[in-house]
């Protein structure tokens, strides 16, 4: 269930935290992956390393998604040397906390630039090559932040919201090509960027959550090799919650 063998997927933000995992998942089942970065090329390398030492197959790629001509290039050549795209985790993220009235307007053009037209152009690149092949996969990483929206996040929520209007426009316009493309939200995850609150703000957080806890970036990896799968051909346009009740 779930085999990847002979797959190509590209994980984009893929050399740390949920990339990564997703990255090491996807690779456990079988596919080739391409772990894209923007900068951190030893974390990039060391993700990698760890695939590889574990009997997977994957490679470190740079790929800045906010300059999206460029990402684009550089994902159709990702695609030409390695003879197919089957699978685009468009997961590269940023986030820029402030208040509404403290929001700077270059602070929301950057989220946006990376969130969402990143991730548009980059999911723009995949269909060219998933369209000759008549199949593909394609995940948007959003957030529960997206769905319920959170104080002093107004640009990081607008960004991954739009990433579900994204999703099912994009599967509507290319079904007929049998190629899916959905979303995963992640709730409260244990990543690097959370590693540094406070037991208050801990506690805080995961009282919000029905289940009582933080989740794992295993835990959504696991959810995108689902949705990456053969065995979720029949399903597009969706938005899967991984996020432990928070958001219903």
């Amino acid at each position: 269930m779930f085999d990847l063998s002979n797959k190509v997927a590209l994980v984009t933000g893929g050399s740390r935290g949920i990339g990564r995992a997703i990255g090491e998942a996807l690779a456990r089942q079988g596919a080739h992956v391409v772990l894209g970065y923007a900068s951190g090329e030893a974390a990039a390398l060391a993700a990698v390393e760890a695939i590889t030492a574990a009997g997977g197959k994957a490679e470190a790629a740079r790929i800045d998604v906010s300059n999206g001509p460029e990402a684009e290039r550089l994902i159709a050549e990702i695609a030409k040397r390695l003879g197919r795209l089957d699978v685009l985790v468009a997961n590269a993220g940023i986030a820029v906390d402030n208040l509404l009235l403290r929001l700077e307007e270059d602070e929301f053009d950057r989220v946006l630039s990376v969130n969402l037209k990143g991730a548009v152009a980059s999911a723009r690149a995949a269909v060219k090559v998933m369209m000759r092949a008549r199949t593909g996969r394609i995940v948007f990483i959003s957030s529960v932040v997206g769905e319920m929206g959170n104080p002093g996040q107004t640009a990081y929520s607008a960004s991954k919201a739009a990433l579900l209007g994204v999703t099912k426009s994009i599967a509507r316009e290319y079904a007929s090509r049998r190629i899916t493309v959905n979303a995963v939200t992640p709730g409260f995850i244990d990543t690097d960027m959370t590693a540094n609150l406070t037991e208050a703000q801990r506690t805080a957080i995961t009282t919000a959550v029905p289940l009582g806890r933080t989740g794992t970036a295993n835990e959504i990896a696991a959810a995108v090799v689902y949705l990456a799968s053969d065995e979720a051909a029949y399903v597009t346009g969706q938005t899967l919650r991984v996020n432990g009740g928070m958001y219903m």
